[in-house]
């Protein structure tokens, strides 16, 4: 079957610059890699990361990428006589390099096989554990003045029945016939060779024949703890907080992962918060408005008052300095912004219908004095039709 053009298997332009290609091929490493996708659907998600590599090896080597856009596929490919990279130990050193810095990325050091496990004592490869995330949810009080709570957690502890060596009791773990115990297998592909975690004992090294019937052969219990948590004043959202050595615990003795927690704000009944500003609606009656005076507006440190001035007009914003939110990274707090609006009274009585009536005669006879907005409205509508 032909093979697809480099570029559009990594779904970028011809022009792309290395470090396009290189976040592209890192996204569809994390969505492809087999250690992220077992059963069904595995083998064809092996063969898109295979085309994904490939893709990615050719168009970060200068010399090979630049034969591929001249030659196509026959200028790299080593059958066609097209192939001008480096055979040696510094041609397959170039590429281990950058291959394995990009799954240090993805998988926290080489999980997943790409070569930046570490060995421990005895031999294994020893990886990271998975950084986990916890969403909060608090109010917009606790993000302004910042809280201190506890969350429950997940964590493990050694299975007592195996004393954690996943075995069944009175049996024991065998060295995986795969890897030989290290953990990790090798393929080859043309010229390269690429360390992969074992398929068969994921990179423990072990096979266990009869597993711990209490956990299962993970030499391990899932359990939860709790854990002390402080929320900084002025947190955002979205804003995590990281707490160290709280996630997935490593394989083979590896560090254990980090928790992030992931702030949401739960939605004011009063206030809007942008940045470091707050934003609130006062509703104002229609004769407050008109004949002004001194209002009482809410803040988050409790109440504070403005001044309306006679003839307020519905949309009047007021500003109210440092009655916002600091936020954690600012030296001062933010402000409050107190938009007006102006009510129509509803539900009015005889009487009150009638007193209206005369209002609105008293206006209409004095003329455009009382409504300047109207008239400019008015005017500019005559200049439309003009």
């Amino acid at each position: 079957m032909a093979k697809r053009d480099y570029y559009e298997v990594l779904g970028v332009a011809k022009n792309a610059s290395e470090e396009d290609i290189k976040k592209a091929y890192r996204k569809l490493a994390m969505k492809y890699h087999p250690d992220r996708n077992q059963g069904e659907g595995s083998k064809e998600a092996e063969e898109k990361f295979k085309e994904g590599k490939e893709a990615y090896e050719m168009l970060t080597d200068g010399q090979k990428r630049a034969a591929y856009d001249q030659y196509g596929h026959a200028g790299v490919d080593p059958n066609a006589g097209g192939f001008r990279g480096g055979q040696g130990a510094e041609g397959f050193g170039g590429f281990a390099e950058a291959f394995g810095d990009i799954f240090g990325d993805l998988f926290g050091g080489g999980a997943g096989g790409a070569g930046n496990g570490r060995r421990g004592a005895g031999g294994q490869q020893v990886y990271r554990g998975s950084d986990l995330s916890y969403a909060m949810e608090i109010t917009l009080e606790e993000a302004a003045r910042g809280k201190e709570t506890q969350i429950r957690i997940p964590s493990w502890e050694g299975c007592e029945t195996c004393s954690g060596s996943g075995a069944k009791p009175g049996t024991s773990a065998k060295t995986c016939g795969a890897c030989g115990g290290s953990g990790t297998v090798h393929m080859r592909q043309g010229f390269f060779s690429i360390q992969q975690t074992c398929p068969h004992c994921h990179g423990t090294g072990k096979i266990i024949p009869e597993p711990c019937t209490t956990c299962n052969g993970a030499g391990k219990i899932k359990k939860t703890k709790t854990l002390e948590v402080k929320i900084p004043a002025g947190i955002n959202e979205g804003m995590r907080i990281r707490s160290a050595g709280n996630g997935e615990p490593g394989v083979n003795g590896g560090p254990s992962g980090d928790l992030y927690i992931e702030i949401r704000i739960k939605q004011h009944e009063i206030f809007e918060r942008d940045g470091d500003d707050l934003h609130c609606t006062m509703p104002v009656s229609m004769t407050t408005a008109a004949l002004g005076g001194t209002i009482e507006v809410p803040t988050l440190g409790g109440k504070a008052e403005i001044e309306l001035p006679e003839g307020a007009q519905h949309g009047k914003t007021f500003r109210l300095r440092g009655k916002g939110i600091k936020g954690v990274r600012s030296s001062y707090p933010g402000d409050l912004y107190c938009h007006i609006t102006v009510e129509t009274p509803v539900k009015l009585t005889e009487h009150q219908r009638k007193l209206l009536k005369e209002l609105d005669k008293s206006f209409r006879e004095a003329g455009d004095r009382h409504s300047p907005n109207a008239k400019s409205w008015t005017d500019r509508v005559k200049d439309l039709f003009k």
